[in-house]
């Protein structure tokens, strides 16, 4: 039986990857960050001491806000990162470090591979980016895990809000011109769980739903899934949703390395979606 540290624990994913542990039969503690604050490096290696696998799903995850607070998000998604990192080297301990889509430039036309370069155009993105090299640095057996448009019942996201609005209003307007892949939370949690007890070795690898849609696409399926009209919902280009941040255009994430190593890439995201929607709008 190993014994797992989730950081960031309390959050979407961390909520999810909890039950998916817990019913492999392996034990989990997962942390808040009021329970444990992963720029602290002291209590990250007090923390890391007892344990045998740390997923660190500890973000700033707030991507407008980076552009004005770039220094508060770099301190936990590139220090903090590093922390932890740097406590699992030492104690040997295996670490997942969830990452993001953002540290490329979304400019792509084919699906980037886990071996792109990164190019992040955004201030959450230069972070999270900074936090993929120090852990690739400090602790090469490593996994780091990018994941894309996530969604789950614990959590602020796309989907609940596309739910909620429906209730408020006649119509919504939905970006067309941004292609991603939507990621349900215990799909990916399943995914970390399977990377890991498969031994498989260090470096980037990527966990997005199967397939590709865009924000009207995915917004179209919700109200398809949920029986509302999906003529509801109409396709604008960004320029119409003009934020702080840029938004990449395309954010497909190749899996290549998933299938060269036997393990089973996630679902595609349609079906995700039909199974997860009950929960969501319960």
């Amino acid at each position: 039986m190993s014994r797992w540290l989730l950081t960031g624990g309390r959050g979407m994913l961390g909520q999810d990857l909890a039950r998916v542990v817990e019913r492999s039969g392996d034990q989990v503690l997962a942390t808040g960050s009021a329970d444990l604050d992963i720029t602290d490096a002291q209590a990250v290696q007090d923390a890391v001491g007892e344990v045998d696998v740390v997923v660190n799903c500890a973000a700033w995850t707030a991507v407008d806000d980076a552009e004005t607070h770039e220094a508060q998000a770099f301190s936990i998604n590139a220090t903090g990162a590093a922390n932890v990192a740097r406590a699992c080297a030492q104690r040997g301990v295996r670490l997942v470090q969830i990452s993001t889509d953002y540290v490329f430039d979304g400019t792509a036309t084919t699906p980037y591979a886990e071996d792109t370069t990164q190019r992040p155009r955004s201030a959450y993105g230069r972070t999270k980016c900074a936090g993929e090299w120090a852990v690739r640095s400090l602790h090469p057996d490593a996994l780091v895990v990018r994941t894309a448009w996530l969604y789950g019942a614990g959590g602020g996201n796309f989907v609940a809000t596309m739910a909620r609005l429906a209730g408020e209003r006649d119509t919504l307007t939905v970006v067309d011109d941004q292609r991603g892949q939507p990621t349900w939370t215990v799909d990916l949690a399943d995914l970390v769980v399977r990377l890991v007890d498969a031994g498989v070795p260090g470096g980037y690898w990527h966990g997005v739903g199967a397939g590709e849609t865009t924000w009207w696409g995915l917004a179209r399926a919700v109200f398809e899934e949920a029986g509302w009209d999906p003529e509801r919902v109409q396709a604008v280009g960004s320029d119409q949703f003009v934020r702080p941040a840029p938004r990449p255009a395309y954010s497909v994430l190749g899996t290549g390395r998933l299938t060269e190593h036997g393990v089973a890439p996630v679902r595609d995201w349609a079906d995700a979606l039909r199974e997860a929607l009950p929960e969501l709008l319960a």
